[in-house]
């Protein structure tokens, strides 16, 4: 793998360095707010963002600077910026050590982000369990606030920026940024029905841009080293810049690792997470967090971008990859992960609500052998009918377990109901005995 010069992660590799105030300024924090304040016309910023490439780096990949486009111009009103912290995707990690680690990367992301597209006012939407990322957060908030970072004219600009922490209840649905907006509201977090979309109708039905805590991590080195730099690392045009991946699973070493997305997931598994913990073949992995569908090792030297993933049937999604060796159960892989989706799908769609519990009980079944020779027509059927047919995209991702499973481990569940059907055969050939005749036996026993 070449040698390439990390972004995100670098601080956090230096020793001693404990993600305070004084310990980013002194590394050049906040230089890129500083330089555009009042500066830099937040119309430039956005197009610099655009020329960088830029994408978000929460699952679906949308350009950023391209979302920030949508903010109308001349809303008289305000405007919001979110961001979200909602890291609920499992085999993901990389949000949360970049908030515990170094906030005022982020801060001084959403305080640029802010006055690009016209906003005031900042809410970071975190998960309930990150109580120590929270703390961090609010520590670092109140640190920027006193030096000036954010607040009312910050650095005599006339720009005002206020960033609050908004800490959620732990529902792996307001990772959605419309569910989110509504639990910020105050309101079950349920996906919106789009259109209209946030962009002109988000928090409060006022213009509001959704960002990822990566993405926005990314803005200010942009700032500094300008999008062409930015632009010419990983695999340009389409996928730029680098990415924090989350390696978890089989693997001797996992952990996060921040690589240009032109590496491949042999760089990954085999070179940095040092390749499969016991030595065995790799038999699968999730290319980018649980709603991804499976890959095989034929897809080890696929690149990590966007585009290449895509290409092999998956998705990198939100970056978080678990690797599974060989003598691992896909049906049980598949049914562990059906579990979660049916326990998190917040009810509004029937397709997802329904199918999800549906899929469940058979995957149960089988893996207790009691499967049936339909069981994989039906569970084809059920994935059927319930990709594209949900408000939100959760019904596309709580299906992608089986559909991928079944397209590469087909065997694996017609072993099951193979030894399922063998089962109710052997039952079949015991004699029941009726009363009378079970007392001669017992008589002659005796």
């Amino acid at each position: 793998m070449k040698t390439f010069d990390k972004i995100l992660l670098t601080n956090m590799e230096r020793p001693g360095y404990t993600g305070s105030l004084p310990d980013y300024e002194g590394t050049g924090g906040y230089k890129a707010l500083k330089t555009v304040l009042g500066n830099v016309p937040p119309n430039d910023i956005i197009e610099m963002v655009k020329k960088s490439g830029l994408r978000g780096r929460g699952g679906a990949g949308f350009p950023t600077g391209v979302k920030w486009g949508f903010i109308p111009k001349d809303h008289p009103g305000p405007k919001y910026l979110c961001c979200n912290a909602d890291e609920s995707e499992p085999g993901t990690f990389k949000d949360r050590q970049l908030m515990e680690r170094n906030p005022h990367q982020i801060l001084e992301g959403i305080a640029i982000s802010c006055y690009a597209i016209g906003a005031q006012t900042a809410y970071i939407y975190i998960r309930g369990e990150f109580r120590l990322a929270t703390k961090i957060l609010e520590r670092a908030i109140t640190e920027a606030y006193q030096a000036g970072h954010l607040g009312s004219d910050i650095y005599g600009s006339g720009v005002t920026v206020y960033v609050y922490v908004h800490v959620g209840a732990g529902a792996y649905i307001c990772g959605e940024e419309t569910a989110l907006l509504e639990s910020l509201e105050g309101k079950r977090g349920k996906p919106r029905t789009k259109p209209p979309f946030p962009a002109t109708h988000g928090l409060y039905q006022k213009p509001t841009v959704v960002n990822n805590v990566e993405t926005l991590a990314n803005v200010p080195h942009i700032v500094n080293r300008g999008s062409e730099w930015f632009a010419s690392i990983g695999a340009p045009p389409k996928s730029t810049g680098t990415r924090v991946f989350c390696l978890s699973g089989h693997v001797k070493r996992p952990g996060n690792y921040e690589l240009p997305v032109n590496a491949t997931f042999r760089d990954l598994i085999y070179e940095l997470g040092g390749g499969m913990r016991s030595d065995k073949p790799l038999k699968a992995f999730i290319p980018g967090g649980a709603s991804a569908p499976f890959l095989t090792p034929d897809h080890v030297d696929v690149q990590l971008d966007f585009e290449s993933v895509a290409l092999a049937g998956s998705m990198s999604g939100s970056g978080g990859i678990t690797v599974m060796e060989e003598g691992t159960s896909m049906v049980w892989a598949a049914f562990r992960l059906m579990e979660f989706f049916y326990h998190e799908s917040c009810g509004k769609c029937t397709p997802c609500r329904e199918g999800s519990a549906w899929i469940v009980q058979i995957l149960q079944r089988i893996l207790n052998k009691q499967g049936r020779p339909e069981d994989l027509r039906t569970l084809a059927e059920i994935c059927e009918n319930i990709g594209g047919r949900t408000v939100c995209a959760f019904g596309d991702a709580e299906i992608a377990p089986v559909q991928s499973t079944l397209k590469y481990w087909r065997a694996e569940y017609e072993v099951l109901i193979e030894e399922a059907e063998a089962l109710k055969v052997s039952r079949k050939e015991i004699p029941v005995l009726s009363v009378a005749q079970a007392r001669e036996v017992e008589g002659s026993l005796s």
